[in-house]
């Protein structure tokens, strides 16, 4: 198994627990406290992850486009989790987990479009499933 496979992987399942545990742990505050929790804790990891693995010493290399794209990157991510945390307060962990997967097609369809990387049969399949997907949760 090729090492990007096993960590997508990993961080499926990683993901997987984030919409339950996320919604045990604030069953007495608004979803917005408790992103505001999580991201807390997830800054503190990562930094600490950084520090250990002396990965800081890398910073030097970024260059004003990356830094902007890592800076985009970070404000999608909030307004990604805002919208998940609120969701998940309000609705099934089960259905808004299914239905934020579809940002999958996204991500596809900018990869081809920005990055330039291939449309393929299997890309193709696979998105169509994740669509017919999306239609059947999203139809009534």
């Amino acid at each position: 198994m090729e090492s990007w496979v096993l960590y997508a992987l990993l961080s499926a399942g990683f993901a997987g627990v984030v919409g339950v545990t996320a919604k045990a742990g604030m069953s007495q505050i608004s979803g917005d406290l408790a992103l505001a929790i999580r991201t807390a804790v997830i800054f503190l990891l990562v930094v600490a992850h950084v520090a250990v693995g002396r990965y800081y010493q890398e910073a030097s290399r970024l260059s004003p486009r990356d830094w902007g794209f890592l800076a985009f990157s970070g404000a999608a991510t909030m307004l990604s989790w805002l919208c998940y945390y609120r969701a998940v307060k309000l609705g099934p962990v089960s259905g808004v987990a299914l239905l934020d997967k579809s940002s999958v097609l996204i991500t596809v369809l900018l990869a081809i479009w920005l990055l330039g990387e291939p449309l393929t049969w299997r890309v193709l399949v696979g998105g169509g499933l994740i669509v017919a997907g999306f239609l059947v949760l999203t139809l009534k």
